[in-house]
């Protein structure tokens, strides 16, 4: 019986996804179980390393079941992750020594603050990211000085740290295969982005040795073989593994220089492939590896934003102010037009391009029209005006203007969204067929390198295309707006 399905396993911010592609690397099922998100008096964000590995085993084990296919024709297991999220574990026991600190959790800021007094910056420039809470090297370095357990192990050279796909890779191969791929490494300002090696300098920096990180494989190399806890009746190997905006723009097949995607989850990932060569980290946007795939490397600038489709969560978990996430855009397009209230969703600080840890979420420009429908437009708009200025200065950095946006995640499925992201960049904005880019972009890395595919699969692949509406002034006095309301944010007073 011949192998001829490709698993991909998207470990994200809120779930952890498994999905079956077929001969042709079309999806053929999937199946999502989500995990816990552990919010602290502090305000900080965790996630149980634990929950996430058996969520991973209990996840591909039904997706198979269901399905109905032998579980011999698995050919190759591909995973995208949640990238710069802090874990530490113990080498011998293989537990972690504390929860995993989410990319979004800003604990590290002290940390930062005082590497940036010592000159830390300049150390970091190697790594082609900025100083900030926001990567897994400050995090580890917080793990390191906070959690008794990982000084322990660190001092018997019993630790290991990585990032998320680090921790399934050990997991699923029963500890023995413990590897990262150089596109998630390239987000934990540990990596030299020029020799794609760790940087002897940077893990000083943070307090970590070399030896308690994971070894570094391509994108598309060979990071071990796991039978999934017995399930399979011969292992499988893991083929693939990339960061999960990486996954999706190779997923969306923006193989050239210039071209772009905006991912719509937790968060929001705005990256344009810049080519085979890096560029130095500037005016907020972080250079990091897109993927290494059969020796050759290619480059991203991307720019990330910590509240998007969180904000949408907060509406409807933390406010009440929507039954689902989904009715969002039906809500948005309800709302008088002329309201002018502006949210900046600044809850655990800004990220690009602003980079300002220290900025609070500001509610601002309500009348007394504003009821829920706007409250809830605001919130949608939010996370456009953040995209769009992430992408003017990805086409400003890289001397490359983007001629169109590809998106992908939960947001893309979000009409009203899709068509006011389409009105503030002045850009077409098109969302394929399939929105699950990271674990397609993971599968199809997998199934190439398992002789399974050709990478021409998706060639011809359809989607939907919005195209600006708005003119030129409606656009203006709205961004107007917005930078109106980012300044109140970045005040930080405390007496708000």
């Amino acid at each position: 019986m011949s192998a001829q399905y490709v698993i991909g396993l998207d470990q994200s911010t809120s779930s952890t996804k498994a999905f079956l592609f077929g001969p042709g690397c079309e999806l053929i099922a999937q199946i999502g179980l989500p995990h816990r998100q552990l919010i602290s008096p502090e305000g900080w964000v965790s996630h149980d390393p634990m929950e996430i590995h058996q969520n991973a085993l209990e996840a591909v084990k039904s997706l198979i079941d269901r399905s109905g296919i032998d579980r011999r024709q698995v050919a190759a297991i591909g995973i995208s992750n949640q990238r710069e999220t802090a874990l530490a574990w113990n080498r011998h026991t293989g537990l972690p020594v504390c929860d995993a600190v989410v990319w979004q959790c800003a604990r590290a800021k002290d940390v930062c603050e005082r590497l940036q007094s010592a000159g830390g910056e300049e150390t970091v420039k190697a790594s082609g990211l900025p100083l900030s809470p926001y990567f897994t090297g400050a995090k580890l370095r917080w793990i390191l000085e906070n959690v008794p357990e990982a000084a322990a192990a660190a001092r018997e050279n019993d630790l290991c740290c990585g990032t998320m796909d680090s921790w399934l890779i050990y997991k699923l191969t029963d500890g023995r295969s413990f590897y990262t791929d150089c596109s998630n490494a390239s987000r934990t300002q540990l990596l030299n982005l020029g020799t794609l090696n760790w940087d002897e300098g940077c893990c000083r920096l943070f307090g970590l040795r070399p030896e308690w990180l994971p070894g570094l494989h391509g994108s598309n190399g060979l990071f071990g073989e796991t039978d999934l806890d017995g399930y399979f009746p011969a292992p499988v190997p893991i083929l693939a593994a990339m960061g999960d905006s990486h996954a999706a723009l190779y997923g969306h097949r923006c193989l050239s220089p210039g071209m772009a995607k905006a991912t719509y989850g937790t968060g929001s990932s705005v990256m344009m492939n810049i080519g085979p060569h890096p560029l130095a980290p500037t005016q907020g946007l972080a250079c990091s590896v897109g993927w290494q795939l059969d020796g050759g490397t290619t480059y991203v600038l991307e720019g990330n934003v910590n509240y998007t489709g969180a904000v949408m969560s907060w509406l409807s978990k933390d406010l009440g102010l929507l039954d689902s996430a989904d009715r969002a855009g039906e809500l948005a397009g309800a709302a008088d037009p002329r309201d002018t209230t502006y949210l900046v969703p600044a809850f655990t600080g800004l990220g690009a391009p602003y980079w300002c840890a220290d900025a609070k979420a500001v509610l601002c420009g309500m009348t007394r029209r504003t009821g829920r429908a706007e409250l809830v437009k605001a919130a949608e708009e939010s996370i456009a005006y953040q995209i769009r200025d992430v992408a003017a200065l990805l086409g400003e950095a890289s001397g490359i203007a983007p001629s169109a946006l590809y998106a992908d995640g939960g947001g893309a499925r979000d009409r009203y969204l899709m068509q006011f992201q389409s009105d503030l960049l002045a850009l077409p904005v098109t969302v394929p067929q399939c929105r699950e880019l990271s674990a397609l972009g993971a599968a199809l890395a997998a199934g190439i390198s398992a002789g399974l595919y050709t990478g021409r699969e998706l060639d011809g692949a359809t989607g939907t295309v919005y195209q600006p509406r708005m003119d030129g002034e409606t656009r203006a006095r709205l961004c107007a707006g917005w930078q109106h309301a980012l300044r109140l944010a970045m005040q930080n007073d405390d007496r708000r």
